[in-house]
This record gives C-alpha cells, sequence and structure tokens, in this order.
C-alpha cells in the first residue's frame, strides 16, 4: 500500500462531525435527529444578500485580487467602523471562510516546531490548522465552574518558552459562549507585549454577546501590531455556505506575507463577495431578531439542562454553544449511543463530545458541547430526548 504523510497521520478528525455516518444511518432506521452538535443557525439568510448574488449582472464570473474586491474591502472598513474598529481596507485580506484567515495566520506567523497558547476548551480546528502548520498547541485549562472565564496570566507565564509565538482566543467563545471582559482582554495584552506575542483573536460571534460588551483585540490601544484578526460573515448572517471570511491586521509584514499565500489559492469566491457586500448595506436594526432569538434558545437550554439530575451548565455570554457536565462516564460513548441505541418518542438528539475541544487528553471525559441553533420547539424536544437518554443510559455516573 501506498504510505500516506505523518502530517495525514497526525491530523485529528473533527469532533463535531465524526459522528455524522451514526446520524445518517439513524435517519435511515426512521429516527429524527436534532442536530446541536454543529454551528449551522437555522436563521434563515437575509434577502437580501441572496437577491443580490441573483441581481448581479455578470457576464464573466472572474478572478477577484487575490485580497478581495477593493469594493468589498473598501465596505467591510464601514462595517468594522460600527463596530469600533478603524482599519483601512488594505489592512483587509478576504479569505475563503474564516477557515483560510486561520490558516493564513498560522502559515505566516508560525515556522514548524513553534508554540501556540491556546485556553482550552477550543475550537476544535486549531488543532487541525495547528498539524497542518506544523505547529504544537499548547493548552491552557479553563474551567467549567467558573464559566470557562479566562485562566490566570500566570498560567500563561508558567508554560511560555522561546518557542511561543502566539495566544490564541476566541470571544464570544466557541465552544463555551464564555464572552473575555475588557479587564481579561487587557491581561492579554500586557502578556503578548512583554513576552513579544502575536494575539490571534477568533471574533466569528461578535454580534451576539448577551451578558456583557464585545471588546475586540482591536479596541486594545498598544496592541495594534500583535494582532491577527480572524472573521466570518457565516454565523453573522446565517451565511455560513457561503465561505467567505478576512484576516485583518494592522501588522503589515504580516499582511504583506500572508498575501503572498492568498495568491497562490488565486482568489477567494467571487459570488460571496457580493453577498458580502449586499451585507454591510443590511440595516443596524437586522441583528435584533437574531439576537433576540438565540438569546431566548439559551435561556430555554439552560433553564431545561440546569434542572435535569447531575446536569450543569453555566450560562453562556455569548455565541450560541453552551458546553455542560453530564452525569455520564464517557462523552464520546454516550454521543455515540444516543446514535446507535436510544430514541424518544422516534427522535434523539446529536452532540459534540467536549473531548474534542480540550488539547489535554483526559478532559472533557463528562462534558458536551450544545450549538441551540434550532428552533424553540425543535429544542425543547431534543432537551426531552437528553433528559430521558440519561434515566437510561448504561454508563450514568449517579
Amino acid at each position: 500500500m501506498l504510505p500516506i504523510s505523518k502530517r495525514g497521520e497526525q491530523m485529528p478528525p473533527s469532533p463535531i462531525r465524526k459522528l455524522v455516518p451514526y446520524a445518517e444511518a439513524a435517519k435511515k432506521r426512521g429516527t429524527k435527529v436534532f442536530h446541536l452538535n454543529i454551528g449551522q443557525p437555522d436563521i434563515e439568510t437575509p434577502a437580501a444578500i441572496l437577491d443580490a448574488v441573483r441581481n448581479a449582472d455578470i457576464k464573466v464570473l472572474e478572478y477577484s485580487h487575490s485580497a478581495g474586491n477593493e469594493s468589498y474591502r473598501r465596505k467591510l472598513t464601514q462595517y468594522y467602523k460600527k463596530v469600533g474598529i478603524d482599519v483601512n481596507y488594505d489592512q483587509i485580506l478576504i479569505t475563503t471562510g474564516g477557515s483560510e484567515a486561520i490558516m493564513f495566520g498560522f502559515f505566516t506567523c508560525f515556522n514548524p516546531g513553534d508554540e501556540v497558547i491556546i485556553p482550552e476548551p477550543f475550537y476544535a480546528n486549531y488543532n487541525g490548522f495547528a498539524c497542518a502548520a506544523g505547529v504544537n498547541v499548547v493548552p491552557i485549562t479553563s474551567h467549567i465552574e467558573n464559566s470557562f472565564a479566562l485562566p490566570d496570566i500566570e498560567e500563561f507565564e508558567k508554560v511560555i518558552t522561546a518557542k511561543t509565538k502566539a495566544i490564541i482566543i476566541c470571544s464570544p467563545n466557541n465552544p463555551t459562549g464564555y464572552l473575555y471582559s475588557k479587564e481579561e482582554m487587557l491581561k492579554l495584552k500586557d502578556v503578548c507585549v512583554k513576552h513579544n506575542l502575536y494575539l490571534f483573536s477568533d471574533e466569528a460571534y461578535r454580534e451576539f454577546c448577551y451578558d456583557g460588551d464585545y471588546v475586540s483585540a482591536l479596541h486594545i490601544e498598544g496592541l495594534e501590531q500583535h494582532v491577527v484578526l480572524m472573521d466570518t460573515i457565516s454565523k453573522r448572517y446565517s451565511a455560513c455556505g457561503a465561505r467567505l471570511g478576512a484576516l485583518v491586521t494592522k501588522n503589515k509584514a504580516v499582511y504583506d506575507a500572508a498575501m503572498k499565500f492568498a495568491q497562490a489559492r488565486l482568489s477567494p469566491p467571487g459570488l460571496a463577495q457580493i453577498m458580502g457586500e449586499a451585507a454591510v448595506d443590511l440595516p443596524d436594526a437586522y441583528f435584533d431578531a437574531p439576537k433576540a432569538e438565540y438569546l431566548s434558545r439559551r435561556n430555554l437550554l439552560v433553564k431545561r439542562l440546569n434542572a435535569m439530575p447531575g446536569v450543569f451548565c453555566p450560562n453562556p455570554g455569548g455565541a450560541f454553544y453552551a458546553m455542560a457536565k453530564l452525569p455520564i462516564d464517557d462523552s464520546d460513548r454516550f454521543c455515540q449511543w444516543l446514535l446507535e441505541s436510544f430514541s424518544h418518542n422516534g427522535q434523539t438528539i446529536m452532540l459534540a463530545p467536549a473531548t474534542g475541544f480540550y488539547g489535554t487528553a483526559g478532559l472533557g471525559k463528562n462534558e458536551v458541547r450544545l450549538a441551540y441553533v434550532l428552533n424553540l420547539d425543535a429544542l425543547d424536544k431534543a432537551m426531552d430526548c437528553l433528559e430521558e437518554a440519561l434515566k437510561v443510559y448504561p454508563g450514568k455516573t449517579n
């Protein structure tokens, strides 16, 4: 047999998608599956941005500039100004989803063997991009008991070495929903400036903050040259399939190097950029309805979870994810069992085992991530399934 690469062997599977075959099998058996495993909102994509593509007068769908259409980048400066970020169009590089922004940032700022510190649990695909770039992830554990707040800065200082090049954060956070405060962001600034580190800031969920104010890494004065901001329209406008993101930085050396990777992949999606331009023109009030809907869903989810015996779920401050501790022996086994061996009224629930969001082996065994991306009725029925499942799961711990 022909060998595959070490990189291919080491590439971690997605904890969010690895159970898909079991969900497909359950559906073939006639079981309805409530998908709370993945951040795919059921909020309708705004008609105006879809119409912009339908009505575009295109004779030839050409390559765009490798950094993205200038018209879109200029439009985005207006969007960023509204959220308190002052950037020029030539500090924005349009990417194929937020994923490519992460990848370009890793390839640009890190050498193989470098280390990046990430508070865990963290977005699982950081592991995948780190593997592809030959970078080592150094996790710093945050804890469900205090809602996954930023660990003490002393914990960061303990693991910083000559190989440490960056800290990566996501706020509001995926998978925990935690929203970093300005005080926490200032602490991160201090450690990044002191040790000359990049701060990679994933801000995909900035519109959905419920219990506090959104604080961007680019709001922090004196940190400008350290920040690589990663962004996407996927969750903001419920447009995951558009695959349109952005890398934003005021560090010209980073931008210029990232541009070379952008040139190598030619250009970001053309039709999606038409959508993106139209999205900037949506009224400011557009976000009121989806934000209120997610807040209602969060409140229902957290209330239902914490009413179940042995379950604890902190109240997430933003995004549309929650982490819950369950009375189970093994979250991977439990999530598979839900799809293979359980149904309630012909229905079951698909969750993401938390083990895949931790970098430290053994953590997350009794935790799951839930994405509250379904309407209130579906979410309530999904919680009925979970409540009944916990009563009969063979590996229940109390």
